[in-house]
């Protein structure tokens, strides 16, 4: 299935960060890309977002933006959860987190993480590196269908 603009901005982004401020930045930065679309679906600490993933009848999404560092569940953990289902093993995860723990980068990827990006401290960089991620991962990028 090859994504294009007008096919993927109806299928959801899920995004799970537990900071209201990265929060805001990240709804910001997604407004400001323009032609990147997609419905946000955020959740705010890692039981949710299990529990989301958990029912047969929630709308796969094109993409996961996890962070790390969350309340009660954390990113890893997650990630390992998401790799480990069938219906989710597949799914585009990208870890977004200001950690700059080297244990944390290849843990990410040891577990299956599709990226690890840094979170920019500067709007202006945050909002260049949202627009990337969207560019690559809802447009360029090729997935199979998920259900």
């Amino acid at each position: 299935m090859t994504n294009s603009l007008s096919h993927s901005n109806k299928i959801p982004i899920v995004v799970v960060e537990d900071n209201e401020d990265d929060i805001e930045l990240m709804l910001r930065a997604f407004r400001k890309t323009g032609g990147l679309a997609n419905p946000l679906v955020i959740f705010r600490d890692g039981e949710q977002v299990l529990e989301y993933f958990a029912n047969p009848g929630s709308v796969m999404p094109a993409l996961v933006i996890l962070d790390l560092k969350l309340p009660k569940i954390g990113g890893l953990a997650i990630l390992e959860k998401l790799r480990a289902a069938e219906r989710t093993r597949l799914l585009p995860v990208v870890i977004l987190t200001s950690s700059t723990e080297e244990s944390d980068l290849v843990t990410s990827y040891t577990f299956g993480a599709n990226s690890y990006i840094r979170k920019p401290v500067d709007f202006g960089e945050f909002v260049k590196t949202i627009s990337s991620l969207g560019l690559y991962w809802l447009v360029l990028n090729e997935i199979p269908k998920l259900s």
